[in-house]
């Protein structure tokens, strides 16, 4: 609650807040109530406003092990950002020609192995 500066938040009841408000509280339930490895949150900033976005933006990309050793990435393009992610998590992606959804591509898998070549984890269009 003080790294994303909602304190005020705990005293009102939750119909009444605002958008963006509910959207905070929202942030807060799924870190507490979901423990995970990562978190994958799209748009995060949708109902923040800006001072929000930017006590959000600070949240950067951690990476290494709790209490022991960690690196902090600063906000990235989309394409940069996630290209990184993916590579560090070793997963690649590509879009269904279908319904044109990201699709993860099986590991060691043809497609896998090209975008590895590459270095293109994920994709922008």
């Amino acid at each position: 609650m003080k790294s994303l500066q909602i304190e005020q938040l705990m005293d009102q009841q939750v119909k009444n807040l605002s958008g963006e408000s509910d959207k905070e509280l929202h942030y807060v339930f799924v870190l507490v109530r979901s423990p995970a490895d990562i978190y994958l949150i799209d748009e995060p900033s949708a109902y923040l406003d800006s001072e929000q976005r930017i006590v959000a933006s600070k949240g950067d990309c951690v990476w290494g092990t709790p209490s022991i050793e960690s690196t902090a990435n600063a906000p990235q393009s989309l394409l940069t950002g996630m290209n990184l992610f993916l590579f560090q998590l070793d997963i690649t992606f590509r879009r269904d020609p279908t319904n044109f959804r990201p699709r993860i591509n099986k590991l060691e898998s043809t497609k896998d192995k090209e975008k590895k070549a590459v270095g293109t984890f994920y994709y922008l269009n």
